[in-house]
């Protein structure tokens, strides 16, 4: 029996009702082959610096691909270290191989998920792949997967260009060199925009082990010698500059709630000295991080830096998991998350300012209708975050725009986030929200809600005017 074929559908998440998809089809036409703006992400900067060809499809693929991870281990019951967990472990062509059967033995479990369309989309316009994944055809796609990328058009570069991708941004320690970000600066063969993001989390978490080797070495890049928490914050501002420099447009936070709440100065200090010698309390430790993460918004009104949030993760969830492969390797699961009382104090100083820019992302969709899209609705400075990881998929960005619109518009919105470290996948995720954002607007032509030019021009705006404005690209 032949392989059945895999033939993505070029209607494929249109809505059902003929006559709406047919405007749905119109619309997506006008912004398929858009250039890609990606202001939020994890590809490695070394990738492009080095355009070392990749080695192997899985390492390619299925090790930094958190979603994929996650659903082969608890729905396949695959281990993680046959996916080559965590990223950057070195795999023979054997346990290589054997990582791609997994995938495509349990190709059933990503049935009705974004993870198919992906894969599906990656197999088929990427690498050519004609039939859909089995254990019998895993290893006949693995090899033409691996062929592929033995040729010059499948390098870091040359696929950076066939994705038609504009400005990519990755995600940095703020004590990094960023030398692979000078490294595409200076290289006059180099004509993409690769930009660096200060994500300062650990060194915001002051009650956390390890914070105070972590403030050593920040006083060491920067040349600062920090002893109280005005030093600290100038560090900060130091390396938030250093990092503009090199082409940085925003950073990056994630704690556990969404606190801005300010102290007094001496009892900022207080806490700060207490942190230096390890004796702040978790409550206390919480408390001087919202400080710190109101003195981010002060220092990105000076800076210009556009400041995102994404808080509310219980982080590491499995221990075992932690214990084996170390962090951020999908054990990951979101929580509930309060955004009006927790951002008042920073959005009250500098919601209106002018240059601010606050992107605010959540997990919990509850919040989108009754805080988030009221809150970007009054505050100039404030834009809603797209669906962000676990809800990143078709039905959650149209219970977004859904939940959104409504109430801020379309132009109090951040245009898609693909936020990943699968470089292959990027141009299938931004096709995701290209085709539901597609459907949506025709919903409302259809409703005559919408002229048909104001949808066309409305979708033009979401992949390419509104990520420029928000991200100042």
């Amino acid at each position: 029996m032949s392989p059945a074929p895999l033939d993505p559908h070029p209607d494929r998440l249109f809505p059902a009702e003929p006559g709406v998809r047919d405007i749905a089809r119109q619309l997506y036409q006008q912004i398929a082959d858009a250039p890609i703006i990606s202001p939020h992400g994890h590809v490695p900067a070394e990738w492009l610096a080095d355009d070392t060809p990749f080695s192997d499809p899985t390492t390619l693929l299925l090790t930094p691909d958190h979603y994929t991870n996650r659903m082969l281990h608890a729905a396949g019951g695959v281990d993680l270290e046959d996916l080559g967990v965590p990223v950057g472990t070195e795999l023979t062509e054997a346990q290589a191989r054997t990582g791609f059967r997994k995938l495509c033995e349990n190709w059933k479990v990503l049935r009705g998920t974004p993870v198919q369309f992906w894969f599906e989309s990656e197999f088929h316009d990427v690498f050519g792949v004609k039939v859909r994944p089995s254990a019998e055809t895993a290893d006949q796609i693995y090899d033409q997967i691996a062929d592929c990328l033995t040729k010059d058009e499948f390098t870091p570069r040359a696929l950076y260009k066939r994705f038609n991708i504009e400005a990519l941004a990755t995600t940095d320690d703020p004590c990094s060199d960023l030398s692979a970000h000078r490294k595409l600066a200076e290289d006059p063969t180099w004509d993409g925009r690769v930009v660096p993001t200060f994500r300062p989390d650990a060194y915001l978490e002051p009650a956390r082990a390890g914070w105070r080797d972590l403030t050593e070495n920040l006083a060491g890049v920067t040349d600062v010698d920090i002893v109280d928490y005005r030093s600290h914050v100038e560090a900060m501002r130091t390396r938030r500059l250093f990092f503009k420099e090199q082409g940085a447009v925003s950073t990056d936070h994630s704690h556990s709630d969404a606190g801005t709440a300010r102290l007094s100065d001496a009892q900022a200090d207080r806490f700060f000295q207490e942190a230096l010698r390890g004796t702040i309390s978790p409550s206390d430790g919480d408390a001087l991080r919202r400080h710190m993460l109101n003195d981010q918004a002060r220092l990105a009104c000076d800076d210009g830096l556009v400041m995102t949030l994404h808080p509310a993760v219980y982080r590491n969830h499995d221990s075992a998991t932690l214990q084996r492969f170390g962090a951020d390797v999908g054990g990951d699961v979101p929580h509930t998350v309060e955004f009006t009382r927790a951002l008042q104090p920073m959005l009250d100083a500098y919601g209106n300012a002018e240059g601010f820019h606050l992107v605010v992302f959540t997990m919990d969709e509850t919040t989108f209708s009754r805080e988030l899209a009221p809150l970007a609705g009054w505050y100039r400075g404030m834009f809603v975050g797209a669906p962000w990881w676990f809800i990143d998929e078709a039905d959650a960005i149209m219970r977004y725009r859904r939940a959104v619109t409504g109430y801020a518009g379309f132009s109090k919105t951040s245009g898609f986030i693909d936020d990943t470290r699968a470089y292959c996948s990027i141009p299938a995720r931004h096709d995701v929200a290209r085709r539901v954002d597609s459907g949506f607007l025709a919903n409302l032509v259809a409703e005559h809600r919408l002229t048909f030019d104001e949808a066309a021009e409305t979708a033009v705006d979401l992949v390419s005017t509104q990520p420029r404005k928000v991200f100042k690209l």
